[in-house]
């Protein structure tokens, strides 16, 4: 069954909504969203796209997922920023959202209201399998929700956690495979109590 979102005159009719892709690192959030944008471009809507501006993994100015597709972005340091540069749009794509601060669901909500599509993509779980940033809050006010999943590099399941395989307790640590890999639940669990197992020695 087609997603709500995949129905064409949300492409060729102004309609204010917020659309929420969420879950671990490698489950293709990005690439969905690009994907969304570069659909809304072709209906000859005027899209402009955000990331924090802490996010220089791959490129200071875009936005680019795993698989190495990219689209161009505006990096900003705050979601108030968003409504500032969001004038006169009508889909507006935020990524890493995470990163931002809480204020970034009253900015999703306002430009909704407004009439713009808002597209936001991001982690809903810290390293710790914790809720992270303002995303539980926006799937809370979300039109549409939409959970996609990596594959657990253990067993194969479906994984929705982002295990990091450093030592770091900060919550906030940028890297991509050589610091995460996604894990399913069982796996997650064993992975957790090892890593405690070696903190205690």
């Amino acid at each position: 069954m087609a997603l709500f979102s995949e129905d064409h005159t949300l492409e060729t009719f102004r309609r204010g909504r917020v659309e929420v892709i969420c879950g671990s690192m490698f489950s293709g959030k990005t690439e969905e969203l690009i994907r969304r944008l570069k659909r809304a471009n072709f209906a000859k809507q005027k899209v402009e796209i955000f990331k924090p501006s802490m996010d220089v993994r791959y490129s200071d100015n875009e936005v680019v997922s795993h698989d190495k597709s990219m689209i161009n972005s505006t990096p900003v340091d705050s979601s108030s920023s968003i409504l500032l540069l969001a004038s006169d749009v009508d889909v507006v794509g935020i990524d890493e959202a995470q990163f931002f601060d809480k204020g970034l669901v009253e900015v999703c909500n306002e430009l909704a209201n407004g009439g713009i599509r808002v597209i936001v993509a991001g982690l809903d779980m810290d390293y710790q399998g914790k809720p992270f940033g303002p995303i539980p809050h926006l799937c809370a006010i979300a039109d549409e929700v939409s959970k996609v999943h990596a594959i657990c590099v253990k067993c194969g399941q479906l994984a929705l956690f982002s295990h990091r395989t450093v030592l770091c307790d900060k919550q906030v640590l940028l890297g991509e495979t050589e610091r995460y890999e996604p894990l399913c639940r069982k796996c997650f669990l064993k992975a957790l109590d090892k890593q405690s197992q070696l903190k205690e020695t």
